[in-house]
């Protein structure tokens, strides 16, 4: 078993975050679900903007709600431009990806939504983090 991990340092939360969203990169084909890869995109996003949160000491509570978090940063002073406040939609893959449920399956237009917004986070937030 690896060492253990620092949940207090803002790079092990980018890098959780790089990891999720090279698997919504990669993941495709074959009997992998875009349910599945867009769960991924949204854990990439929300664990990026988690890091960019704890790299400037702010609390948050235990949520998947993304623009919740995304308001915590703003509240702060941090400006969150308009084309990262979108990945707000990406909360409901928190739990669609997660479960079966009732409803249509993810398009193939969705996942390329879902992948592009959580690239853009990441890039954002692994910018605005300093090594």
């Amino acid at each position: 078993m690896p060492a253990e991990r620092d949940p207090s340092d803002p790079r092990e939360w980018l890098r959780r975050a790089r990891s999720n969203l090279a698997l919504a990169q990669v993941g495709r084909g074959g009997d992998v679900l875009l349910e599945d890869l867009c769960f991924e995109a949204q854990q990439a996003a929300e664990k990026a903007v988690k890091g960019l949160l704890i790299a400037r000491a702010l609390r948050f509570p235990k949520t998947h709600v993304i623009s919740e978090l995304l308001s915590l940063a703003h509240e702060a002073g941090i400006v969150v431009p308009p084309e990262i406040r979108e990945a707000g939609a990406l909360t409901p893959y928190a739990v669609a990806g997660r479960y079966p449920v009732w409803g249509e399956d993810v398009s193939p237009e969705e996942f390329e939504t879902a992948l592009d917004l959580a690239r853009r986070v990441v890039l954002w937030a692994s910018a605005l983090i300093k090594p």
